[in-house]
């Protein structure tokens, strides 16, 4: 249940801090002091969409943090777990709101997307208000609000599943049967082209190892001679003779001259170690340059051979307007590609038996899903006619009809769900935008939402001035039921009757405070006295007898009773 809610700078409230009861809660206040503004707070830290006029003028943010206890919340607290947001047995959700349009949601602390709090809001409050009465009119939202009552949710899902599992199918094999001449022709050359690449057969690594060898036999003769040059130089057989002195002797020459000098020095050693690594290095660059001589061949034939597979990697590459170096991975695209077009008749054979079969899993799914929402509809009828009557429209008949529509399936299953009435006995059912007044709307939603309510799995219920268009008598009834609600569930009840706050266990009333240059909304919680004086203003205005304060007592003492 919701424990605490703390407000800071959100429209006309300036600071909040409420605690929050068990049971009913009673909100009033007269018209225009912001009643609402409360619920909207609410809903802002629950997910709603939060613009920058929200915050309080003056202010720089708008911050709401709501405190939930977990104890009777079991499906909202294996959500926190799933998703790495336990903490304890409370639940805290929070929102700033900045005055240039930004948003901020946490749980528990942590930053998490608005989407992730509405979804847990979900399991936590649920909150009807006036605006059902419209949403009623329109034939998409009953089947919403039956299968909420009817709490078949993980069925409804599995259908759903289904179904788009059976047209993601049914797609494929109309498209496959469709264009079978085309497929195949695509089959064909992609044959021709797999076999192609196939008899290339390309390896990795072979055309920069056959690149670098062309590169060698082009050039095999220039490189030898060079080699030998080099090699001549080292020796010292550039001029030719017997006068030259190769490197190395001359190296050795440099080195007897620097040990001849006295004293030796830090800075002379360190020469002599720079021309013993020179003669080293230019040792082991004369035995590179005989190994690259005697490993190069001047091989016409083998350089023919080199260039004949090139060109044909190049010739390929072209064809299929690629880098030489994507070959193997085109080659392998194709064959993929290949693999899943073969089969023909037997591919198509294939997929047309899956798609009747998940055409059968969705089918068998969708009567048991129907079958639970006929048996969920004749309970629901039942106790809104109950409710119905109660609410002093003991005439009107209400049905939730569902009517198997195998022909017409969708993601909802195969049922045409619609919420009929008839006003007087012996008229047929008609939808209910065709038959009813706005008072009599009003009454049928508030026979609706407390019937799906009674079934909620949330352990608090929110209820934005439900009993719009309702008075007298049936407002009392009205007042019963909500109460009757708040001993197994938190409730919160706006309304402007005083026939319903007086059933509450807490009453809270709104004002607004104003003066030339500012407005402000405050909520205070009513004991005794304080009671009695609201229920008599809303019983009288805000003139109050000694008529209507009488009539406020004996109100509640019958609650109380």
């Amino acid at each position: 249940m919701l424990t605490h809610l703390t407000i800071n700078n959100f429209m006309l409230i300036d600071h909040l801090d409420l605690q929050l009861k068990q049971g009913m809660t009673a909100i009033t206040g007269e018209t225009g002091t912001g009643k609402s503004v409360l619920l909207g707070a609410l809903g802002m830290a629950l997910g709603e969409r939060a613009d920058s006029d929200r915050v309080r003028l003056g202010a720089e943010r708008a911050d709401i943090t709501a405190t939930f206890l977990l104890d009777d919340l079991p499906e909202a607290r294996k959500w926190l777990i799933e998703h790495d947001l336990c903490h304890a047995d409370e639940c805290l959700l929070r929102r700033v709101v900045t005055r240039d349009g930004r948003s901020r949601a946490f749980i528990n602390s942590q930053p998490v997307p608005l989407q992730q709090v509405r979804a847990l809001g979900e399991l936590l409050i649920d909150i009807h208000s006036q605006h059902a009465h419209q949403s009623l009119l329109s034939k998409n939202s009953h089947q919403k609000l039956l299968d909420e009552y009817a709490q078949h949710q993980n069925l409804a899902d599995k259908v759903r599943k289904d179904y788009k599992e059976w047209q993601s199918l049914r797609e494929r094999y109309i498209t496959l049967r469709d264009n079978a001449d085309e497929m195949n022709a695509r089959y064909q050359l992609l044959r021709y082209q797999v076999d192609e690449l196939d008899r290339l057969d390309l390896q990795e690594g072979e055309l920069e190892s056959l690149e670098t060898e062309q590169q060698t036999l082009a050039n095999a003769e220039n490189i030898i001679g060079k080699s030998q040059q080099l090699v001549d130089i080292c020796d010292g057989d550039a001029m030719g003779g017997d006068n030259g002195a190769s490197i190395s002797y001359l190296l050795q020459q440099a080195i007897s001259v620097l040990q001849g000098i006295r004293p030796q020095t830090k800075a002379l050693e360190s020469i002599h170690d720079l021309l013993n690594n020179a003669i080293i290095n230019v040792d082991e660059a004369q035995q590179s340059l005989r190994d690259q001589i005697e490993g190069i061949e001047i091989d016409p034939e083998r350089l023919q051979q080199v260039e004949t597979r090139l060109s044909a990697i190049y010739d390929v590459s072209r064809k299929h307007h690629i880098g030489p170096e994507a070959i193997i991975e085109k080659h392998n695209e194709l064959t993929e590609e290949l693999t899943q077009l073969s089969g023909g008749d037997e591919t198509l054979a294939a997929l047309e038996e899956q798609t009747q079969a998940a055409e059968k899993q969705f089918l068998s799914r969708a009567e048991k899903l129907s079958r639970q929402r006929q048996k969920a509809a004749n309970k629901l009828t039942k106790i809104i006619n109950e409710q119905l009557q109660a609410l002093a429209m003991g005439s009107a008949n209400f049905s939730a009809a569902v009517s198997a529509a195998p022909d017409k399936p969708s993601a909802i299953g195969i049922d045409d769900i619609e919420f009929l009435i008839s006003t007087n006995p012996g008229q047929p059912h008609k939808p209910l935008s065709k038959v009813v007044s706005g008072g009599e709307l009003s009454r049928i939603s508030l026979a609706i939402q407390v019937a799906t309510a009674q079934t909620s799995q949330v352990a608090t219920l929110v209820f934005d001035e439900v009993d719009v268009g309702i008075g007298g008598g049936t407002a009392d009834v009205v007042g019963k039921l909500l109460a009757t609600l708040g001993m197994r569930s938190q409730v919160f009840c706006v309304t402007h009757l005083a026939q319903v706050a007086s059933k509450a266990n807490h009453h809270w009333r709104v004002s607004k405070a104003s003066n030339a240059n500012s407005a402000e909304t405050h909520i205070s919680e009513l004991e005794d006295a304080t009671k009695i004086e609201e229920i008599a203003r809303m019983i009288s205005g805000s003139q109050l007898s000694d008529e209507s304060v009488a009539h406020a007592k004996i109100m509640l003492e019958q609650a109380a009773s």
